[in-house]
């Protein structure tokens, strides 16, 4: 089987979830023995990982060029993966039209308009409806996800919402978590008097964890250390703005470290770990990183959404500042509660993020979406509507971009 994946970045494991996502993706068509390139029209980074350790071809492709068009039709994968769907937009049209027999994957790391839909109702403070992904920014996102063969939904919350709401047929979404090895026995854990100090840790590009990191510094942490003058307040994240060092303040214990080479390591020396998320979606890597070390989390309904299914959370979840205040205070005090977190986390692991439980489950959908591609295409009428050329918005403009650089190019 040969696989292409097209990256809206390339991917950072050690700089967010999303980054970690791809590479349990990559790791597990990997162990099929599957041919995978990954092709990114993004600018390479410091901190992206090396594809090559996995025997995969990495490439740069150009956005709006017809260069993608002869790429794909001699590449003819079996399967592309767009991540996200900015990249279903840019190349999915160029994939139907030159590799049409190319199963057509939408890995969505989480739904982009749910979480702008909510983020704008909370600067409007109000509550977030529904209706309010009724937007562009939904409309172009719920699209996409109709013209693939199938789209990859890391949120169960999420996954009802295409059904139920947006009319995309079961056929059509895989509900498929974070894929983790076989959590460490608690016993193995760092121990509770080994810990000291409170960490949030987080990409500062991702809007809500930067709102999380000012809720924080604004409204959480002087509460905090008011009743725990010794404690100190740990923000790791990667891409640290000069508005976030800024917030550094030794005084008040509050220390912003930046990037972390080993969110890990960080993580488990921490007695707790604080994330006040006040929007977003999917569900979030540094929650399962924090159970992974056994540190116990609070963190809010938003922030805990998809995680825990109906076992009990790792920590606390509350809305409520004085309450996450409470709670933060209370369990960094006490060992026997917080002990009792911690195995909570370590269930949760087991019982919803088994690797080997969902690498087969992902690989046997794949092959079987292969096999069913003709067929579910033509059920699916929706997805067929959205592709006959008269939709076709993104082709046009893509082919009009890509004129009008020609003929600059041609001028100069």
């Amino acid at each position: 089987m040969h696989l292409l994946v097209i990256g809206y970045v390339w991917p950072e494991p050690n700089s967010s979830a999303a980054g970690s996502r791809m590479m349990q993706l990559l790791n597990c068509f990997h162990k099929e023995q599957w041919q995978i390139s990954f092709a990114s029209p993004a600018q390479q980074t410091e901190h992206m990982a090396d594809l090559s350790l996995l025997g995969i071809e990495a490439e740069h492709i150009e956005l709006n060029s017809a260069s993608f068009d002869h790429y794909i039709a001699h590449k003819k994968p079996d399967i592309v993966v767009f991540d996200r769907f900015m990249m279903e937009e840019q190349f999915g049209w160029r994939v139907e039209k030159f590799s049409p027999d190319s199963l057509r994957i939408l890995n969505t790391e989480d739904l982009h308009s749910l979480r702008q839909a909510r983020h704008n109702a909370l600067k409007q403070n109000r509550e977030f409806a529904v209706e309010d992904l009724y937007s562009d920014h939904g409309i172009r996102e719920i699209a996409a996800i109709h013209r693939c063969d199938l789209t990859l939904m890391i949120s169960e919350v999420e996954t009802k919402l295409l059904i139920d709401e947006f009319h995309v047929p079961e056929t059509h979404v895989f509900h498929l978590p974070f894929m983790l090895p076989e959590p460490q026995p608690t016993e193995k854990l760092l121990n509770f008097e080994d810990r000291q100090h409170f960490i949030s840790i987080g990409n500062f590009r991702h809007a809500p964890n930067w709102d999380a990191v000012l809720q924080l510094k604004t409204e959480i942490w002087p509460k905090i250390r008011k009743r725990l003058p010794k404690a100190e307040m740990h923000i790791y994240g990667a891409y640290p703005p000069p508005k976030a060092t800024q917030l550094h303040n030794t005084k008040e214990g509050f220390l912003v470290k930046g990037w972390a080479e080993d969110a890990h390591a960080v993580m488990q020396h921490a007695r707790l770990c604080l994330a006040p998320l006040r929007f977003g979606a999917g569900i979030k890597g540094k929650l399962v990183e924090a159970m992974q070390v056994g540190t116990p989390s609070i963190t809010t309904s938003i922030g805990a959404e998809s995680m825990h299914g109906a076992f009990p959370w790792n920590g606390v979840i509350t809305d409520d500042i004085e309450t996450f205040v409470d709670a933060a205070v209370s369990l960094y005090e006490d060992k026997e509660s917080w002990l009792l977190m911690q195995q909570n986390g370590n269930r949760i692991l087991q019982a919803r993020y088994q690797a080997e439980e969902w690498e087969p489950k992902l690989i046997n959908r794949l092959k079987l979406q292969v096999q069913l591609k003709e067929s579910l295409r033509k059920k699916h009428f929706l997805g067929l509507m959205l592709r006959h050329h008269s939709l076709k918005s993104t082709q046009y403009m893509s082919q009009w971009i890509e004129l009008k650089n020609k003929n600059e190019a041609e001028e100069h």
